[in-house]
């Protein structure tokens, strides 16, 4: 497979920007990116599951939970409601629990760390606003891409060109 964000940060350098390097790659696809869907909401995590039950072709939901490594903001079950409605990937400023099923869902899911507790559900949360973490603003409309050497945004769609 090929390393992604290395030829993007080469062939884009002004048009990237790159999270700081604290999340682990959880998911089923060690390669994803798309179309940025965010949310935030703190130890809730009613919205991601409104949102995975939607079509996701092409996009990624960016999730901020604050940082919390008290509760898990992704589970087994939502992994999979997102991968089947077609979901790129989910990254996450937080935790997810059960590791070992998400890791065999195709889905990217980039997070923080696991927690095995599950959130309250409130319906707590703001939808489609600028989030902010690991020293990067994420924008609805804007496009995030994935791989094992880490994460990064573009305010536009990047296309490498063929060496």
């Amino acid at each position: 497979m090929q390393d992604l964000l290395p030829d993007l940060c080469d062939q884009f350098p002004d048009l990237v920007q790159v999270l700081e390097p604290m999340f682990g790659n959880f998911g089923g696809r060690e390669q994803f990116g798309g179309e940025i869907v965010t949310l935030k909401a703190f130890e809730d995590n009613s919205l991601v599951r409104e949102q995975v039950a939607l079509p996701g072709k092409g996009k990624v939901l960016v999730v901020d939970g604050g940082g919390s490594m008290r509760r898990a903001m992704l589970g087994d079950m939502l992994a999979e409601k997102a991968a089947k409605n077609g979901w790129e990937g989910i990254v996450i400023n937080g935790c997810i629990r059960d590791v070992n099923a998400i890791a065999e869902t195709d889905l990217g899911v980039v997070a923080l760390g696991s927690h095995p507790m599950k959130t309250d559900k409130r319906g707590l949360g703001d939808l489609n606003v600028d989030v902010t973490f690991a020293g990067v603003t994420f924008r609805p409309g804007h496009y995030l891409y994935a791989d094992n050497n880490g994460v990064l945004v573009s305010p536009q769609l990047l296309t490498l060109n063929p060496s």
